[in-house]
Protein backbone atom coordinates (compact mmCIF):
# COMPACT_ATOMS: atom_id res chain seq x y z
CA UNK A 1 0.00 0.00 0.00
CA UNK A 2 1.30 3.99 -0.94
CA UNK A 3 0.56 4.91 2.80
CA UNK A 4 2.46 8.06 2.16
CA UNK A 5 -0.26 9.08 0.05
CA UNK A 6 -3.16 8.25 2.11
CA UNK A 7 -3.76 11.37 4.15
CA UNK A 8 -1.53 13.57 2.12
CA UNK A 9 -3.74 16.99 1.84
CA UNK A 10 -6.60 15.62 3.41
CA UNK A 11 -8.15 19.16 4.25
CA UNK A 12 -7.05 20.94 0.90
CA UNK A 13 -9.20 23.52 -0.64
CA UNK A 14 -6.40 25.15 -3.56
CA UNK A 15 -8.60 23.78 -6.77
CA UNK A 16 -6.77 21.48 -9.35
CA UNK A 17 -6.99 22.54 -12.50
CA UNK A 18 -8.35 18.67 -13.41
CA UNK A 19 -11.96 18.87 -14.99
CA UNK A 20 -14.96 17.69 -12.56
CA UNK A 21 -16.30 14.22 -12.65
CA UNK A 22 -19.06 12.95 -14.46
CA UNK A 23 -22.56 13.45 -11.90
CA UNK A 24 -24.99 10.39 -12.48
CA UNK A 25 -28.58 12.05 -13.74
CA UNK A 26 -30.78 10.45 -11.41
CA UNK A 27 -28.82 11.37 -8.35
CA UNK A 28 -31.02 13.01 -6.02
CA UNK A 29 -31.29 16.28 -5.13
CA UNK A 30 -31.14 16.46 -0.94
CA UNK A 31 -33.18 18.92 1.57
CA UNK A 32 -30.61 22.11 1.68
CA UNK A 33 -27.72 22.46 -0.43
CA UNK A 34 -26.12 20.11 -2.48
CA UNK A 35 -22.16 20.41 -3.58
CA UNK A 36 -21.56 18.78 -6.71
CA UNK A 37 -18.42 20.90 -7.88
CA UNK A 38 -14.73 20.24 -6.78
CA UNK A 39 -14.16 21.98 -3.08
CA UNK A 40 -18.02 22.78 -3.26
CA UNK A 41 -18.08 24.69 0.17
CA UNK A 42 -20.97 26.03 2.81
CA UNK A 43 -20.62 27.37 6.23
CA UNK A 44 -23.19 28.22 8.63
CA UNK A 45 -24.39 27.24 12.27
CA UNK A 46 -20.57 27.14 13.36
CA UNK A 47 -19.50 24.79 10.84
CA UNK A 48 -18.15 24.32 7.20
CA UNK A 49 -18.53 21.61 4.64
CA UNK A 50 -16.48 20.65 1.52
CA UNK A 51 -16.85 18.19 -1.41
CA UNK A 52 -13.02 17.73 -1.22
CA UNK A 53 -11.88 15.59 -4.03
CA UNK A 54 -8.53 16.22 -3.72
CA UNK A 55 -7.07 12.63 -4.69
CA UNK A 56 -9.30 12.27 -7.80
CA UNK A 57 -7.02 12.95 -10.30
CA UNK A 58 -5.57 9.01 -9.71
CA UNK A 59 -9.18 7.92 -10.37
CA UNK A 60 -10.15 5.91 -14.03
CA UNK A 61 -14.05 6.69 -13.38
CA UNK A 62 -16.13 8.29 -10.37
CA UNK A 63 -17.87 11.42 -8.77
CA UNK A 64 -19.28 12.63 -5.98
CA UNK A 65 -21.30 14.80 -4.33
CA UNK A 66 -22.04 16.11 -0.84
CA UNK A 67 -25.24 17.63 1.13
CA UNK A 68 -26.19 19.77 3.46
CA UNK A 69 -29.46 18.22 4.85
CA UNK A 70 -30.03 20.31 8.09
CA UNK A 71 -28.78 21.99 10.94
CA UNK A 72 -30.45 22.38 14.34
CA UNK A 73 -29.96 23.09 18.29
CA UNK A 74 -26.24 23.30 17.82
CA UNK A 75 -25.81 20.21 15.22
CA UNK A 76 -24.77 19.53 11.87
CA UNK A 77 -26.56 16.81 9.55
CA UNK A 78 -25.23 15.93 6.14
CA UNK A 79 -24.63 13.16 3.51
CA UNK A 80 -22.12 12.29 0.43
CA UNK A 81 -23.02 9.84 -2.48
CA UNK A 82 -19.93 8.56 -4.48
CA UNK A 83 -18.45 6.02 -6.59
CA UNK A 84 -14.73 6.08 -7.16
CA UNK A 85 -12.61 3.33 -9.52
CA UNK A 86 -8.92 2.77 -10.47
CA UNK A 87 -5.64 3.03 -7.90
CA UNK A 88 -7.39 1.74 -5.09
CA UNK A 89 -4.27 2.82 -2.63
CA UNK A 90 -4.95 6.22 -3.50
CA UNK A 91 -7.84 8.32 -1.46
CA UNK A 92 -9.58 9.49 -4.57
CA UNK A 93 -11.76 11.97 -1.63
CA UNK A 94 -12.39 13.23 1.61
CA UNK A 95 -15.60 15.04 2.36
CA UNK A 96 -16.22 16.24 5.70
CA UNK A 97 -17.95 18.57 8.22
CA UNK A 98 -15.37 20.83 10.28
CA UNK A 99 -15.97 23.16 13.13
CA UNK A 100 -15.39 26.55 12.13
CA UNK A 101 -12.27 27.82 14.63
CA UNK A 102 -10.59 30.96 15.73
CA UNK A 103 -7.24 30.69 14.65
CA UNK A 104 -4.10 31.19 17.16
CA UNK A 105 -5.59 28.89 19.74
CA UNK A 106 -2.53 26.79 21.05
CA UNK A 107 -3.67 23.11 22.23
CA UNK A 108 -2.06 23.77 25.88
CA UNK A 109 -4.88 26.63 26.48
CA UNK A 110 -7.98 24.57 25.05
CA UNK A 111 -9.56 22.93 28.07
CA UNK A 112 -12.10 20.88 26.41
CA UNK A 113 -13.17 19.65 22.46
CA UNK A 114 -16.24 17.89 23.08
CA UNK A 115 -17.70 16.18 19.92
CA UNK A 116 -20.41 13.77 19.35
CA UNK A 117 -21.18 12.02 15.90
CA UNK A 118 -23.95 9.36 14.85
CA UNK A 119 -23.28 8.40 11.24
CA UNK A 120 -24.58 4.99 8.46
CA UNK A 121 -23.08 3.61 5.41
CA UNK A 122 -25.58 2.12 3.11
CA UNK A 123 -22.46 -0.83 2.39
CA UNK A 124 -19.49 -2.00 3.47
CA UNK A 125 -17.99 -3.99 0.27
CA UNK A 126 -15.72 -0.77 -0.22
CA UNK A 127 -12.21 0.69 0.50
CA UNK A 128 -13.23 3.85 2.70
CA UNK A 129 -12.56 4.65 6.12
CA UNK A 130 -14.46 7.30 8.50
CA UNK A 131 -12.45 9.39 10.77
CA UNK A 132 -11.62 12.64 12.73
CA UNK A 133 -9.06 14.80 11.30
CA UNK A 134 -7.26 17.24 13.38
CA UNK A 135 -4.37 19.56 12.32
CA UNK A 136 -1.80 21.42 14.37
CA UNK A 137 0.66 23.23 13.39
CA UNK A 138 3.40 25.84 15.39
CA UNK A 139 2.38 28.67 13.17
CA UNK A 140 -1.43 29.73 13.73
CA UNK A 141 -1.69 30.44 10.20
CA UNK A 142 -0.54 27.25 8.62
CA UNK A 143 -2.75 26.46 5.50
CA UNK A 144 -5.65 24.20 6.48
CA UNK A 145 -4.02 21.05 3.67
CA UNK A 146 -2.09 20.17 6.77
CA UNK A 147 0.44 20.86 9.63
CA UNK A 148 2.65 19.87 11.95
CA UNK A 149 0.93 17.02 13.40
CA UNK A 150 -2.26 14.89 12.85
CA UNK A 151 -4.39 13.19 15.13
CA UNK A 152 -6.57 10.87 13.33
CA UNK A 153 -9.58 9.11 15.30
CA UNK A 154 -10.99 5.94 12.88
CA UNK A 155 -14.49 4.74 13.67
CA UNK A 156 -14.15 2.20 10.85
CA UNK A 157 -12.00 1.01 7.94
CA UNK A 158 -13.72 -1.34 4.82
CA UNK A 159 -11.80 -3.11 2.34
CA UNK A 160 -8.28 -3.87 4.28
CA UNK A 161 -7.19 -0.30 4.11
CA UNK A 162 -4.37 1.31 6.98
CA UNK A 163 -3.72 3.97 8.43
CA UNK A 164 -0.32 6.08 7.74
CA UNK A 165 2.71 4.21 9.63
CA UNK A 166 3.32 1.58 11.60
CA UNK A 167 1.47 -0.16 14.78
CA UNK A 168 2.71 1.43 18.16
CA UNK A 169 0.80 0.14 20.76
CA UNK A 170 -3.06 -0.48 22.35
CA UNK A 171 -4.46 2.58 24.66
CA UNK A 172 -7.83 3.52 26.33
CA UNK A 173 -9.11 6.40 25.91
CA UNK A 174 -12.43 7.78 25.70
CA UNK A 175 -14.06 4.48 27.22
CA UNK A 176 -12.40 2.50 24.40
CA UNK A 177 -9.48 0.47 23.27
CA UNK A 178 -7.81 1.29 20.29
CA UNK A 179 -5.04 0.60 18.25
CA UNK A 180 -2.32 3.35 17.85
CA UNK A 181 -0.71 3.87 14.80
CA UNK A 182 1.94 6.37 14.22
CA UNK A 183 3.95 7.42 11.40
CA UNK A 184 5.07 10.71 8.73
CA UNK A 185 3.19 11.74 6.04
CA UNK A 186 6.22 13.99 4.61
CA UNK A 187 7.39 15.99 7.67
CA UNK A 188 3.76 15.98 9.26
CA UNK A 189 3.65 13.15 12.33
CA UNK A 190 0.54 11.38 12.42
CA UNK A 191 -1.18 9.56 15.23
CA UNK A 192 -3.92 7.10 14.04
CA UNK A 193 -6.16 5.94 17.24
CA UNK A 194 -8.69 2.90 15.31
CA UNK A 195 -10.84 0.22 16.98
CA UNK A 196 -9.48 -3.09 16.95
CA UNK A 197 -12.62 -4.45 15.42
CA UNK A 198 -15.37 -3.23 14.06
CA UNK A 199 -17.14 -0.16 13.63
CA UNK A 200 -18.17 2.59 15.93
CA UNK A 201 -21.34 4.07 14.45
CA UNK A 202 -22.33 6.20 17.83
CA UNK A 203 -19.31 8.39 18.87
CA UNK A 204 -18.22 10.97 21.67
CA UNK A 205 -15.83 11.80 23.23
CA UNK A 206 -13.42 14.73 24.50
CA UNK A 207 -10.97 14.97 21.99
CA UNK A 208 -8.47 17.02 24.64
CA UNK A 209 -8.13 13.38 26.25
CA UNK A 210 -6.15 12.59 23.11
CA UNK A 211 -3.84 15.19 22.94
CA UNK A 212 -3.32 15.07 26.87
CA UNK A 213 -2.29 11.16 26.33
CA UNK A 214 -0.05 12.47 23.35
CA UNK A 215 1.57 14.86 25.33
CA UNK A 216 2.22 12.65 28.41
CA UNK A 217 2.98 9.91 26.50
CA UNK A 218 4.56 10.64 23.32
CA UNK A 219 5.85 14.04 23.85
CA UNK A 220 3.32 16.22 21.84
CA UNK A 221 4.13 20.10 22.44
CA UNK A 222 1.10 20.85 23.29
CA UNK A 223 2.23 24.57 24.45
CA UNK A 224 3.88 25.42 20.77
CA UNK A 225 0.85 24.14 18.71
CA UNK A 226 -2.04 25.72 17.22
CA UNK A 227 -5.32 24.45 16.06
CA UNK A 228 -5.83 24.32 12.86
CA UNK A 229 -8.60 21.93 11.82
CA UNK A 230 -11.16 19.95 13.19
CA UNK A 231 -13.09 18.19 11.66
CA UNK A 232 -15.15 14.35 10.46
CA UNK A 233 -15.66 12.77 7.12
CA UNK A 234 -14.99 9.76 5.15
CA UNK A 235 -11.70 9.07 2.88
CA UNK A 236 -12.95 6.97 -0.16
CA UNK A 237 -10.92 4.94 -2.00
CA UNK A 238 -12.75 2.66 -4.30
CA UNK A 239 -16.21 0.82 -4.85
CA UNK A 240 -20.03 1.96 -4.69
CA UNK A 241 -21.85 3.56 -5.54
CA UNK A 242 -22.04 4.33 -1.50
CA UNK A 243 -23.58 6.58 0.11
CA UNK A 244 -22.48 7.64 3.20
CA UNK A 245 -25.15 9.87 5.94
CA UNK A 246 -24.26 11.89 9.03
CA UNK A 247 -27.48 11.61 11.56
CA UNK A 248 -25.62 14.35 13.82
CA UNK A 249 -22.26 16.03 14.29
CA UNK A 250 -21.41 17.87 16.99
CA UNK A 251 -17.97 19.60 18.13
CA UNK A 252 -17.00 22.29 20.82
CA UNK A 253 -14.15 24.06 22.07
CA UNK A 254 -13.66 25.62 25.51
Amino acid sequence: MLKSALLLGAAAVSVQSASIPTIPANLEPRQIRSLCELYGYWSGNGYELLNNLWGKDTATSGWQCTYLDGTNNGGIQWSTAWEWQGAPDNVKSYPYVGKQIQRGRKISDINSMRTSVSWTYDRTDIRANVAYDVFTARDPDHPNWGGDYELMIWLARYGGIYPIGTFHSQVNLAGRTWDLWTGYNGNMRVYSFLPPSGDIRDFSCDIKDFFNYLERNHGYPAREQNLIVYQVGTECFTGGPARFTCRDFRADLW
